[in-house]
């Protein structure tokens, strides 16, 4: 029997989201629902095996190839890069990129350098490349909206998806950048080695998607 087809998940979220699909289309998940502090878990009825794993590792994982498959938000393959194909939206764990500032603060006046605080540095980088703005960087780890309120920056950007946080602590969206959810990728080898058994999954993936659209 041919080794299993690897496909790292995002831990969280994304992980029950994914499972919860993988068990609409009828694969035994059973083994991840009760995984304990395993990490590597098998899908009974299918020769495949999940790898739980954080979003950067997910993309690192199929990159490298050491999993054929994985599921990660577009914020991670945006701030990454990487080199695999991204074949699938998968609608879940939406969300947005925003620039969040103090409530009453117009970021966008004067002319002095401004400062930004975010976790997606390359993010917020393209996004005022793309403005022509001389803007510096700070890269913060945790709780990046503690940036302004400490004063280490003018403005942060983040992920967005209720805006509870930004208001708790004072800040308000200044402008929307873009869009992300949950991708499926592949790794650009495996999908030319094992393409009688990736595509397969892919498809049902994509019909699963189509029947969720027109519902």
């Amino acid at each position: 029997m041919m080794k299993p087809i690897r496909i790292a998940l995002t831990k969280g979220r994304l992980e029950k989201d994914s499972i919860a699909m993988f068990e609409r289309l009828g694969y035994d998940c059973t083994a991840v629902r009760e995984k304990g502090r395993r990490l590597i878990l098998p899908i009974a009825n299918a020769n495949m095996e999940v790898v739980l794993a954080k979003a950067a590792d997910v993309a690192t994982y199929v990159e490298n190839g050491v999993c054929d498959i994985g599921i990660v938000g577009k914020d991670t393959i945006m701030e990454m890069g990487g080199t695999f194909y991204e074949v699938a939206d998968l609608g879940f764990g939406r969300c947005r990129f925003a620039l969040a500032v103090s409530e009453g603060v117009d970021f966008y006046a004067g002319y002095h350098t401004r400062c930004v605080a975010s976790k997606y540095v390359n993010v917020a980088r393209a996004f005022f490349e793309r403005k022509n703005m001389d803007v510096n960087f700070v890269k913060i780890e945790g709780s990046v909206e503690l940036a302004p309120i400490l004063g280490l920056s003018d403005a942060i950007v983040d992920i967005v998806e209720t805006g509870v946080t930004l208001r708790e602590n004072g800040l308000v969206v200044a402008e929307y950048i873009t869009d992300v959810s949950a991708r499926l990728i592949v790794n650009i080898a495996s999908l030319k080695l094992r393409k009688a058994e990736i595509e397969p999954f892919i498809s049902e993936i994509e019909q699963y998607l189509a029947g969720e659209d027109d519902a």
